[in-house]
């Protein structure tokens, strides 16, 4: 028997803008200030984004902000989660003894570089865009901001909120 299967591409008929935003901040202080500056309201989500790699699960936090009026529906996203992971390690012959290393985790491997994402779904023209951007890098502690292509991206399900 012949299995038939169908590809959808969630991103393919929405109007999708993604901006990488490199930042230090930790991300209630960074939707604070881009509360402050775009004059949206996001807000933190009780559903965050579970990502299982081996024996390590990562927990990416997700703020969002509908405006109803304009059809807009904005999303910022952690990319880096930051775990301990203690290994038991050999000392002598009976002992044991429990070695900790940190490791990073990204939602989006591809954009390593990027410490968290906004994602904007709706209709947002390209001179609003230009401006959210511009806006962003005003943000002292904002090393820099840019949009980034969904459709490039291998991850991008996990964008999908």
């Amino acid at each position: 028997m012949q299995v038939h299967s169908l590809e959808i591409d969630y991103f393919e008929g929405l109007n999708h803008t993604l901006i990488c935003i490199h930042t230090s901040l930790p991300d209630y202080k960074l939707a604070y200030l881009l509360n402050e500056k775009l004059g949206v309201r996001l807000e933190r989500s009780k559903d965050a984004i579970l990502k299982k790699e081996g024996v390590i699960t990562s927990e990416y936090s997700v703020y969002n902000y509908e405006n109803s009026g304009q059809f807009i529906k904005w999303f910022l996203v952690t990319n880096k989660h930051k775990s301990k992971l203690n290994t038991p390690i050999s000392v002598g012959l009976f002992e044991k003894a429990n070695e900790s290393l940190n490791k990073i985790s990204y939602l989006v491997p591809e954009k390593r570089q990027s410490d968290y994402f906004i994602k904007i779904e709706g209709d947002y023209s390209d001179t609003s865009i230009f401006d959210t951007i511009q806006k962003i890098k005003d943000i002292s502690q904002v090393v820099t901001c840019y949009t980034a292509d969904i459709s490039s991206l291998k991850s991008k399900e996990f964008l999908i909120l």
